[in-house]
């Protein structure tokens, strides 16, 4: 499991809104973090370039990563939670994405398909016109 020091962070904490009475406007509880993926120290260039294949959405234009936590009312919970948090989105995104290997439909899975048009076919040919001459 990967881990990122924490000198390769760059936390802040701000007013968070929510509960906490008064606490809310007189103390700093939500904790954001930024990580520069593009010159992190820990991570080797197939690495970097995993992450930013997969995390290309939530990167900022200058490769940085940025969580914010504000749910708990202390500021310690907010910053380990963010940290967490930030530790288990890279390593999902570290891990490999595996190659599909092509295979070819089965004999039985192909006679279903087919069986399954037939049937389609013939519900769609009793709506037609009914021709009262016919009969």
């Amino acid at each position: 499991m990967f881990t990122i020091p924490e000198n390769e962070l760059e936390i802040t904490f701000s007013r968070s809104g929510g509960n906490g009475g008064q606490n809310v406007n007189k103390v700093e509880t939500k904790a954001t973090v930024r990580w520069d993926v593009y010159n992190s120290q820990t991570l080797n260039p197939e690495q970097k370039h995993l992450l930013v294949h997969k995390l290309h959405s939530r990167l900022t234009s200058k490769g940085e990563l940025i969580m914010s936590s504000q749910s708990e009312r202390s500021q310690a919970q907010n910053k380990e939670l963010v940290i967490n948090r930030l530790n288990q989105l890279v390593n999902w995104a570290l891990i490999p994405v595996k190659k599909r290997i092509a295979t070819k439909p089965t004999k039985s899975s192909k006679e279903k398909r087919i069986q399954f048009k037939k049937r389609i076919g013939e519900k769609k040919k009793l709506r037609g016109k009914v021709n009262i001459n016919q009969y």
